[in-house]
């Protein structure tokens, strides 16, 4: 990247300086400037009427210990490298793949974890004229094109996933609006499919494919109006979440294809979303310049962040930055059982989660445990952003009382048991630092952490109930017991008479009014029944709290790190990486981690050579 001098010491305060450097509690991000990815001539890519640059990583367990993988697309060309990041200078000389289209250009891709090996990986790309190929970027095959003839969809590829736990299955969303499942094995045939009606809802619809032998799409989801711009399966794969340029967040029971909430940004559409760790939250941002938190639970905005000046394009958790504070003991409502039970429960979550570093702790003590998940974002405004979502916004209280809220997480099918109370605090709370911790947490008058990143407004406190799904018949009972790819396959392939036997009551009961909610509530349902939602009647409802209704965060920072629009945020270990639409891809070592390259700098350097 271009960066004046003054930005590469570190020096100067111009507010249109490029930041190479950032300080959070944990210490000092670095960019790794000999770990920038790009096109082999690192010349800045012309974005003018470019498709947004993307990044997709893919871990293949090599024996060298250096199995990262790394896919972007810039412009026509798609790259694929060996991803060194904070180990070694990259090398741009030697792509193992480099692929460059005509008349079309590549928009998404994903990898197949699942099957992904040394010798082979399986790599879906999305494109603006609809088609999506399946291709090995290690042994450099091209195995299928899927809607090649443009006979399912016109619009360009918007976002496509493999299904979770699926060597097969594979969700391609489209400018359309339109949602489609595909099977790798089956075929598009040489007509346009013909649909027949398997479910719809409030606002969206499900069809499958009419035709006397199986074909894709198995299934054709028409979700809101104008385009679907990105979507993403909770964690334990059982929940699809997707927002749509009419400004929805949709979350579905995806095996039982039911809704289970909707949200309403607080202007324009969405443009990306996100789930926390555990599945009990998601975030969303879009042209409202606000990444919002929604919690899964209750159905609920609980929180909103303003940070960026313009758009907000990319959200993600973290799931690597983690912090449990224990605190002093305290008297708690509820029975020793219950206690035990959750702080046995958090051990037993931490131990399945990214977070194993600190699965040895506390898992039996019988002391609280408090959490705070970290989030991050990227706009058009070229800034990064970086937010903790803590235990005075996750759980407010009144002051001099507590609330605690017990559930098992692992199964986050509906809210804790027995009402909550809900408040916008006005005090501080424990401040841990972790965004992957599976566990219920509980409050504490008593802050050994200032709350850095909430604003509670001063307009007063408003108590509202939390919701309980099990009381509406949940969405547990319309999980299909059996795995995601095997549920799915057989749900497409009923026929039409077992398909209306089994869903004829919940049809009847809930799927031409709201499609799927979490309470009986009237109020809930009046202001859920519309179709056609005219966003001022949705404003200051719980489709979309007014800005004083819900906590206002600020973010811990908020750093201009890029000369063009930010497109991409990723996570990993040792470090972060950002996109920028000029085609650079940067590595940010978090604290600590800077060291590992250093080493390799004398003795390694970056070639330019053009490949």
């Amino acid at each position: 990247m271009l960066i004046s001098k003054m930005a590469a010491e570190g020096g100067g305060k111009e507010l249109n300086e490029i930041k190479t450097q950032f300080t959070t509690r944990e210490g000092v991000y670095k960019l790794l400037t000999h770990s920038e990815y790009s096109r082999p001539n690192r010349v800045p890519f012309n974005s003018q009427g470019s498709n947004p640059v993307k990044v997709s990583f893919v871990n293949v367990n090599d024996q060298s210990g250096n199995g990262d993988r790394i896919c972007f697309n810039v412009g026509r060309e798609l790259y694929f490298y060996i991803y060194k990041g904070v180990r070694k200078a990259a090398d741009l000389s030697k792509p193992i793949d480099k692929r460059i289209y005509k008349g079309t250009q590549p928009t998404c891709h994903d990898f197949n974890h699942l099957t992904a090996t040394a010798e082979s990986v399986s790599l879906l790309v999305g494109f603006s004229a609809g088609q999506v190929q399946l291709i090995d970027p290690i042994k450099k095959e091209t195995s299928k094109l899927f809607n090649e003839e443009r006979l399912i969809d016109k619009s360009r590829v918007t976002c496509v996933k493999w299904v979770p736990d699926s060597e097969s299955l594979f969700l391609v969303s489209h400018a359309s609006g339109n949602l489609y499942l595909y099977n790798v094995e089956h075929t598009c045939g040489t007509t346009a499919p013909h649909y027949q009606l398997l479910k719809q809802g409030e606002n969206y619809s499900v069809h499958t494919c009419k035709s006397k032998s199986t074909r894709n799409p198995l299934l054709k989801w028409t979700v809101g109006e104008g385009a679907l711009n990105e979507f993403a399966f909770s964690p334990d794969g059982k929940f699809l979440a997707g927002v749509s340029q009419d400004g929805f967040l949709r979350v579905f029971n995806f095996d039982a294809v039911e809704l289970h909430g909707t949200m309403k940004s607080y202007f324009g559409g969405l443009l990306c979303v996100c789930w926390s760790p555990d599945g009990k939250y998601i975030v969303a941002g879009g042209e409202d310049d606000l990444v919002t938190v929604w919690s899964f639970l209750d159905c609920r905005v609980i929180a909103r962040g303003h940070g960026h000046k313009s758009w907000v394009s990319v959200v993600a958790f973290d799931h690597y930055t983690t912090s449990v504070e224990e605190s002093d003991p305290m008297e708690f409502s509820g029975s020793d059982e219950d206690f035990q039970d959750q702080t046995t429960q958090f051990g037993r979550d931490r131990a399945n989660s990214t977070q194993s570093r600190l699965s040895k702790r506390n898992s039996t003590d019988s002391r609280p445990v408090s959490v705070t998940y970290r989030f991050g974002s990227v706009g058009q405004d070229t800034q990064l952003c970086l937010w903790d979502l803590t235990e005075d916004i996750l759980f407010p209280h009144l002051p001099l009382s507590r609330t605690r809220t017990h559930t098992n997480v692992m199964n986050a099918t509906g809210p804790p048991e027995g009402a909550a109370v809900i408040t916008n605090a006005s005090s501080g709370a424990t401040n841990g630092n972790d965004s992957g911790a599976n566990i219920p947490a509980i409050n504490s008058l008593s802050s050994t952490f200032p709350r850095s990143n909430s604003l509670p407004h001063s307009t007063g406190t408003t108590t509202t109930t939390a919701n309980n799904a099990n009381k509406s018949g949940g969405v547990s009972s319309g999980i299909v017991d059996s795995a995601v790819a095997t549920g799915v396959s057989k749900f497409a392939t009923l026929s039409l008479h077992d398909r209306k036997e089994r869903h004829h009551e919940k049809d009847h009961k809930r799927n031409h009014s709201m499609g799927h909610i979490s309470s009986k509530s009237s109020d809930k349902l009046n202001l859920l029944t519309k179709t056609k939602t005219d966003p001022a009647k949705t404003l200051g409802t719980l489709l979309c709290p007014r800005m004083e209704d819900v906590p206002l965060l600020e973010p811990l920072i908020c750093k201009k790190i890029a000369h063009e629009r930010l497109t991409v945020l990723i996570f990993l270990e040792d470090c972060l990486v950002t996109a920028c639409q000029e085609g650079f891809i940067c590595t940010w070592a978090r604290p600590g981690k800077v060291g590992l390259l250093a080493s390799q700098i004398q003795a390694s350097s970056p070639s330019g050579t053009v490949v």
